[in-house]
């Protein structure tokens, strides 16, 4: 059986947790900063773990990051 292949983008955007979750960036960041409010950048700094359901989308991505 040939190994899987992990996904390229992936491996570069996420980063999985000692417990398994997964690490992602914050969203809405790239631009557009003067419009938003003080609490959504203050609270939007480092990284956020990722949803259930979305966790396991990026997960079969990701077949040997466990």
């Amino acid at each position: 059986m040939p190994k899987m292949k992990t996904k390229s983008s992936a491996k570069k955007r996420f980063k999985m947790t000692a417990s398994g979750r997964v690490k992602a960036g914050q969203a809405g960041k790239r631009h557009g900063m003067i419009k938003r409010t003080t609490k959504f950048i203050r609270d939007a700094r480092g990284t956020t773990l990722l949803s259930k359901p979305d966790e396991g989308i990026v997960k079969k991505y990701m077949p040997y990051a466990r």
